[in-house]
């Protein structure tokens, strides 16, 4: 019969994981580096899970151009709760490692895929949103777009590179503690 119970081990991996989940929370999560002749070193959109950080400012400036809505932490209503939903996976994550029970650990590996596959989603919505819901009064005429989550694009003369940054990649490394105890504990 296979053992239902996580070693302590396991309690200790998944212990850390949850300190990881709250440190994300500082961190980084996803940006993207605007380039164009005039601007050679690029200007940055740098998305925490609570704000938004870079050069915002700029690029709500030349998006005015092109009929884009700007961009601003009031644009993004996820970002005043994303800190209560990165806890609460935290503390489902606590309670996972202090239970031991892998049973509870499928359920919170599930939780956490899910939540991942709505955030990839809310970001496509958004990007797509963003680009395709131009105003057709702006002084550039441009086809609606979608900027890639990852990846480049060319939008008039600017070259755009989105990306995972190092709290997106914490997240990767995460997920692997989280699945490492059913690595560890597997039946012999």
């Amino acid at each position: 019969m296979k053992n239902k119970t996580l070693s302590k081990t396991s309690m200790i991996v998944l212990i850390a994981a949850a300190m990881m989940i709250v440190l994300t929370i500082f961190m980084p999560w996803w940006g993207m580096k605007f380039y164009a002749p005039q601007y050679p070193e690029g200007l940055d959109i740098i998305v925490y899970p609570t704000t938004l950080a870079g050069d915002i400012d700029i690029v709500n400036g030349l998006n005015h151009y092109i009929g884009m809505s700007l961009f601003s932490n009031e644009s993004f209503p996820e970002l005043a709760y994303m800190p209560y939903i990165i806890i609460g996976i935290a503390i489902l994550t606590l309670a996972v490692a202090w239970l031991r029970r892998k049973s509870f650990l499928y359920g919170l590996i599930s939780v956490y895929v899910f939540a991942g596959a709505i955030g990839i989603y809310d970001m496509y919505r958004w990007l797509r949103k963003f680009g395709t819901e131009l105003d057709p009064k702006a002084p550039i005429e441009l086809e609606p777009f979608i900027p890639p989550i990852i990846g480049e694009n060319v939008i008039a003369n600017f070259v755009t590179h989105s990306y995972f940054t190092y709290g997106g990649y914490m997240l990767g490394i995460i997920f692997i503690l989280l699945i490492f105890p059913l690595w560890k504990d597997r039946a012999k």
